[in-house]
C-alpha cells in the first residue's frame, strides 16, 4: 500500500528526498524497520544519517570499489590492505606499513589519504599488481572512519545470497511504480505547479490502493504469470 507522497521538481535527486520523507514518516508513526532503497540513493553518509536520525535501515546496494585493480578483478584492491584506524596506519599483502596518512578534500567530500613510501614499493616483486605508478608508491583514498566501515560492510553483505534474495523484496516496489505509470499514466502531469501536481499524484495513489484493496479482499491476484510462445501452443494442442 502506499502510505505517503511527496511532488518534487524534476531536478531533486532521490536521496535528496529521503530524509525529508522519514520526517513525514515519523510524524505519523509509520517509520518502517528497514527501508528498501534502488542504487539511486546509496551512500555511506544517508545510510549512517538515517540509522542515526531515525533507527532506519536502509537496504539498497552500494557502488563497488571503483579502483583498476578491483575493476580488473585482479592485482590488490583496497580491501586486500589492512587499516588500522587507531594508528593511522595502512598494512600492504606483504607486510609493508604505510608511511603517510592525512586527511584531504576529494571532489568536495572528506577523505583520507594513505601513502607507501617509493622506497618500499620500488623493488616490490608484486607491484605490477598493486599500483600502474612507474615511480611513486602505493596510494590509498578512503572516506572518514564511520562511513568507510559502513561502506565496507554494506559491500560485504550485498555480496550474500541471503542479502540479494532479501533485496528481492524490492520487486513489489518497481511493481507498484509500473503500476502506477500503467494504470494512472503518472509519468506525465496533466496539470502545472507543484500543488496541482501534488493533488493528481494523492488521487492517483489513493486509486492504486483502491485497486489493490479490492484485489486482496476478492483474492484476485495483481501479478499476471506470463506464459511463453511455446506454453500456448502446447495447451492449445492439449485442448
Amino acid at each position: 500500500m502506499i502510505t505517503s507522497i511527496a511532488t518534487t521538481d524534476a531536478t531533486v535527486t532521490d536521496a535528496e528526498m529521503t530524509e525529508p520523507v522519514h520526517h513525514m514518516l515519523a510524524a505519523r508513526d509509520l517509520l518502517p524497520a528497514e527501508h528498501f532503497l534502488d542504487s539511486g540513493y546509496a551512500s555511506a553518509e544517508l545510510i549512517v544519517g538515517m540509522k542515526k536520525n531515525f533507527g532506519v535501515t536502509l537496504v539498497t546496494p552500494v557502488l563497488l570499489n571503483s579502483s583498476p585493480q578491483a575493476r580488473a578483478g585482479a592485482g590488490f584492491d583496497r580491501t586486500a590492505f589492512t587499516i588500522d584506524w587507531d594508528k593511522r596506519q595502512a598494512t600492504c599483502p606483504r607486510g609493508d606499513t604505510s608511511t603517510w596518512w592525512s586527511p584531504a578534500t576529494l571532489r568536495g567530500t572528506k577523505a583520507i589519504v594513505i601513502k607507501f613510501d617509493k622506497e618500499t614499493c620500488r623493488p616490490c616483486p608484486v607491484r605490477d599488481q598493486c599500483t600502474r605508478s612507474k615511480t611513486g608508491g602505493r596510494t590509498l583514498s578512503l572516506q572518514p572512519r564511520e562511513l568507510q566501515e559502513v561502506l565496507d560492510h554494506a559491500r560485504l553483505q550485498q555480496a550474500d545470497e541471503q542479502w540479494r534474495a532479501k533485496y528481492g523484496t524490492r520487486a513489489g516496489i518497481e511493481g507498484t511504480i509500473h503500476q502506477a505509470v500503467a494504470v494512472t499514466g503518472i509519468r506525465r502531469a496533466r496539470y502545472l505547479g507543484l500543488q496541482k501536481t501534488h493533488l493528481e499524484h494523492v488521487f492517483s495513489a489513493v486509486a492504486l490502493n483502491l485497486i489493490r484493496l479490492d484485489t486482496w479482499w476478492n483474492g484476485h491476484p495483481l501479478d499476471r504469470t506470463r506464459v511463453s510462445h511455446l506454453a500456448r501452443l502446447d495447451l492449445s494442442l492439449a485442448a
